[in-house]
């Protein structure tokens, strides 16, 4: 059952109020019309109600026009009427929606300047300024209210407003690190397709030189250069996927501090797991107490998908110096299996905070996902309740890993 909640573009709570409030301004403008002033002051009720129906869109237009038709009842000294409630929600809404509190102090001293002439109108014995406080202090109220909750709906807009720009703001950062990640992919990926031309290259021109020396050294160079031109294309795939992600880079990120630390220009080298000792050693260095287990027959990963179990490594232990602190235990799993390899990375949680913590080389959980997905692989990452934190990655191998052995022509 499909429940209506808006009418005319407004809610339907805003809306029941109005139609409640106009309706009671119209009874009293027909109890007006069976007393003294007969129907000309009902005219007067009638129209003070159909203005406030538009009291919310336009505060200070249905003010003045209230204010207007209350001055038509003054000059007809018809005194004091039920409907003269109008008055004071006209009053209300126009120090409550009105977008300059000016206007409301406007409102506000015309409803009291009109306090005094109605006054005179009451007989009550010639005191009549005994009405004109009494009228004085009910408008001062009304008007302190409207203040009251003008106040706290501007700050409850002003927090949704703030809410939202900090979401703004954070899916904007969320994007430019995706962004920036798959950069960073991409010109690793690219390396890694360059290597394998430049492998093809090599043995290519070595088969041609040994076709006629050795028949079967060129043969073996050819398989090389098919089993190399098989992967680089397949990593080129994973290249091209990357690039036509929607959310295109507008600036690169810098080198991680480790690849300075393992020497050589990042844009040139490549890094291989044979270098994850080292990495480890660093953050050994940095206060981890880091255990490496490797289970399972380590395979020959191609060149893209082993540097993601490396940079996946890095970013882990990163956080865990970042979140679990120095003197946390780390425990870093590798395990092979016939059809994926899985890395594993979990911390006790009980170190202390990192006074200088090494810098991330991605950018998180967003830049670990970029690179799983490149490869269709999967991450899990969450509390323990034993306490800490794990990490789990699986990536799926390659149907037919190719064993390149590069033969030097």
């Amino acid at each position: 059952m499909t429940v209506i909640r808006r009418v005319l573009r407004r809610p339907l709570r805003s809306v029941a109020f109005d139609v409640f409030v106009v309706g009671l301004v119209l009874l009293f403008g027909l109890v007006a019309m069976a007393s003294q002033p007969g129907w000309k002051a009902s005219l007067v009720g009638v129209g003070m109600a159909v203005a406030l129906l538009f009291r919310r869109a336009h505060p200070v237009t249905v003010a003045g026009v209230v204010g207007a038709l209350g001055l038509v009842q003054l000059i007809g000294a018809w005194g004091p009427l039920p409907y003269d409630i109008a008055v004071l929600v006209a009053l209300y809404s126009v120090v409550k929606y009105a977008d300059r509190l000016r206007d409301g102090v406007l409102a506000g001293i015309g409803a009291l300047a009109g306090a005094v002439p109605a006054a005179l109108q009451i007989e009550n014995g010639g005191r009549w300024w005994v009405s004109a406080i009494v009228l004085g202090l009910v408008t001062g109220a009304v008007w302190l209210v409207g203040l009251n909750v003008r106040t706290r709906r501007l700050y409850v807009l002003s927090l949704e407003e703030r809410a939202a720009t900090l979401e703004r703001e954070r899916e904007a950062e969320a994007r430019a690190a995706v962004a920036g990640e798959r950069t960073r992919i991409a010109r690793e990926l690219h390396d890694v397709v360059a290597h394998g031309m430049a492998v093809m290259i090599v043995q290519a021109d070595g088969a041609r030189f040994m076709i006629d020396r050795d028949p079967e050294a060129a043969r073996q160079a050819v398989k090389v250069v098919a089993d190399t031109g098989r992967q680089a294309l397949e990593e080129m795939r994973r290249l091209v996927g990357v690039l036509r992600e929607p959310s295109a880079p507008e600036a690169t990120t810098g080198p991680g501090p480790d690849d300075a630390a393992v020497g050589g220009d990042p844009e040139r080298r490549r890094l291989v797991l044979a270098e994850l000792p080292a990495l480890l050693d660093r953050f050994r260095d940095a206060g981890l107490r880091v255990r490496q287990t490797v289970t399972g027959e380590p395979a020959t990963l191609p060149p893209g998908l082993e540097l993601t179990v490396y940079r996946v490594a890095q970013e882990a232990l990163t956080n865990a110096l970042k979140h679990a602190g120095v003197g946390a235990e780390v425990e870093l799993t590798l395990e092979y299996g016939p059809d994926d390899v899985v890395v594993r990375v979990v911390d006790d949680g009980q170190g202390r905070p990192a006074a200088n913590p090494t810098p991330s080389g991605g950018h998180g959980l967003i830049g670990m996902r970029e690179r799983v997905g490149v490869y269709d692989g999967s991450l899990a990452a969450g509390a323990r309740l034993a306490g800490g934190w794990q990490l789990e990655v699986r990536l799926p191998l390659p149907s037919s890993a190719a064993t390149t052995e590069v033969i030097a022509a």
